[in-house]
């Protein structure tokens, strides 16, 4: 299994959970989610660089896409994504619904 095809199955939960929040008009402020994202991304070019480059953490590269944001490669960018989208999703949906109770 390919890092893409692991990515996979996480960004598409983080998605149907999204697109269950918006359904449901429970949905996060997009806003604060796009700037936490941005945040985010940003400390993890610079940790995983670090990590990556410190020898740390290694990268099997017949399962890697070969693009890479200095010495890390642009897959591990999708953890970010996918945890920036279900976590205030699941948030939002959870806590209004047991207010709502």
């Amino acid at each position: 299994m390919t890092y893409w095809a692991l990515n996979a199955i996480f960004l598409g939960v983080a998605a149907a959970v999204a697109v269950t929040a918006l359904v449901s008009r429970r949905a996060p402020r997009w806003l604060a989610v796009l700037i936490a994202l941005g945040i985010l991304l940003v400390i993890t070019a610079v940790f995983d660089n670090v990590l990556v480059g410190l020898g740390f953490v290694g990268y099997d590269r017949a399962l890697i896409s070969g693009v890479f944001l200095g010495n890390a490669p642009i897959e591990d960018f999708a953890y970010t994504v996918a945890a920036a989208i279900l976590l205030p999703s699941l948030w939002t949906l959870l806590a209004r619904r047991q207010r709502g109770a």
